[in-house]
């Protein structure tokens, strides 16, 4: 994988792990780094899931949709997981 890659990576799951965590409602007490992890693991799942089915050369909205409905599940468990180790 090339650097140009890797940021892309990087920048993809910084946006949909914000958008993911956006969609949460209430205070996530998980790390900034934690976010983006599940944002960057989001999109691939996300891609791996809807990408056979794709068929435009535009904005696939429902792959959008997909990546970041992923990334909030992340980020509630990852919320949840931070917060029973507190307990």
């Amino acid at each position: 994988m090339e650097i140009g890659g890797i940021i892309s990576a990087l920048i993809v799951g910084i946006v949909i792990g914000a958008l993911g965590r956006l969609i949460v409602p209430g205070k996530q007490k998980i790390a900034i780094w934690l976010t983006i992890l599940i944002g960057v693991v989001a999109a691939l799942i996300g891609t791996a899931i809807v990408g056979p089915l794709r068929d435009t050369s535009g904005i696939d909205w429902i792959e959008l949709i997909v990546q970041v409905a992923l990334a909030a599940f992340g980020v509630i468990a990852a919320s949840r997981l931070m917060e029973s180790r507190k307990s």
